[in-house]
This record gives structure tokens, C-alpha cells and sequence, in this order.
């Protein structure tokens, strides 16, 4: 199995990275989100670690430009941002899994057994029809950019499509 580590800090990343060839996956690794995505461009992973605080382009962004692309890689954030918006923003913005640091490596090991052992396909958070375009993940819905809110009474309708 192939991972693609993207992590700034290289202390961090240099251990991380020996661990995990320790457990026989094949890890290459990127220090910024310019280097993440040039990687990617070049080489097939099974999955991604991705921190968020990266130089040039930031993590958010990175996955963002990977979902366009791909919505089948494997993306675990590994980040410092802990705060529940920050969770929910990387789970909504296509990460797989997310896990804050400090984080013990056993834990980080069995997320990636987990995540290795299933399939995911993702589906686009937004929906359209003509003229008309639907954000399910912040409730929005948007009609030749006239935005409104949507309630979850709406937002039941729009989710058996």
C-alpha cells in the first residue's frame, strides 16, 4: 500500500514516515501543499495523510483540488485544528477520516487499517439542475447567484436525490 504523507513540520514527518514504512506501507512525502499535489499529479496512493497548516497551498485546498479530481483516494487530515468547525469542514470537504494532533501513531495505524479495508465513493455535496445549483453541505441553494438558506424540512426533500 502506497501513502502519500503531506506534512510541514519535518520532525514530525520523518518519524511519522519511519513508523509507518516500519509497518510496510510504501510512504512518500511532501512538505507543502504545492509539493501534495505535484506528487499526486506523478504517482497512484491507496491514501493520503494530509495536514492542513501547509506552506504555498493550504491543506483545505488541497483536498479540495483532489476531490475534483478523485473522489475515491483514501484521505485522512492529520492537523493541529481541533476545533469541532474544523472537523466538520474537513469531513464536509471530502476527507475521509480526521484526526488532531498530538495523536498516539497505534491510533493513527488502525484509522488507516480502517481505511484501507473500505471502498468510498464521494459524492458531490452540491447538486444541479440548469440555472439552479444546491450546497447540501451548508444548506444553501443558489439560482443564477441569488443565494438562500434552506431548512432541514427543505434540505429532507433535496437529500432522497
Amino acid at each position: 500500500m502506497k501513502i502519500l504523507l503531506v506534512e510541514d513540520e519535518t520532525i514530525l514527518m520523518k518519524a511519522t514516515a519511519k513508523g509507518l514504512r516500519k509497518s510496510g506501507y510504501a510512504v512518500d512525502c511532501a512538505a507543502d501543499g504545492a509539493e501534495a499535489l505535484r506528487q499526486y499529479a506523478l504517482n497512484e496512493y491507496d491514501l493520503m495523510i494530509l495536514d492542513l497548516n501547509l506552506p504555498k497551498v493550504d491543506g483545505m485546498e488541497v483536498l479540495r483540488r483532489i476531490r475534483q479530481q478523485n473522489q475515491e483516494l483514501r484521505i485522512l487530515i492529520l492537523s493541529a485544528r481541533d476545533s469541532v468547525e474544523d472537523k466538520i469542514g474537513g469531513l464536509d470537504g471530502g476527507s475521509n477520516d480526521y484526526l488532531t494532533k498530538p495523536f498516539d501513531f497505534l491510533e493513527l495505524e488502525a484509522r488507516i487499517r480502517n481505511l484501507l479495508r473500505r471502498h468510498f465513493e464521494q459524492k458531490s455535496v452540491q447538486l444541479h439542475c440548469g440555472a439552479l445549483r444546491v450546497n447540501m453541505a451548508d444548506r444553501s441553494v443558489f439560482c443564477k447567484e441569488q443565494s438562500a438558506a434552506l431548512t432541514k424540512k427543505n434540505m429532507a426533500f433535496w437529500n432522497t436525490f
